[in-house]
């Protein structure tokens, strides 16, 4: 015999796995990832709501006076710490969803 689903388990399916959705997207915001540039003269910490929460720059950077130098490395630094984050992002989903791709949330 073969099980049928009714409408009602495919929409309890789908509200526990928006709740462990909503749930894993709480926690990975928590979680933070670091990145560098420059051989780590420029650092940066990223959480999993893509926000930079700590940017490090060694003092020596500062005393070359090559300014745009150290815009490029901080960009470099943001740009990769984003990626990283974005990265654990869709790691965390995949676990979540087994690597179903679900619309609007990757």
């Amino acid at each position: 015999m073969s099980k049928s689903f009714g409408l009602g388990d495919v929409v309890k399916q789908a509200q526990e796995l928006q709740q462990r959705l909503a749930r894993m997207q709480e926690e990975t915001a928590a979680k933070t990832v670091e990145a560098s540039a420059g051989g780590g003269m420029v650092s940066v910490t990223v959480n999993g709501r893509l926000e930079v929460v700590s940017l490090r720059i060694d003092p020596q950077v500062v005393q070359s006076g090559d300014i745009e130098m150290l815009q490029d490395l901080v960009l470099a630094a943001v740009n990769q710490g984003i990626r990283s984050a974005q990265q654990l992002m869709a790691d965390e989903m995949s676990k979540v969803t087994g690597g179903l791709k679900i619309p609007g949330m990757g």
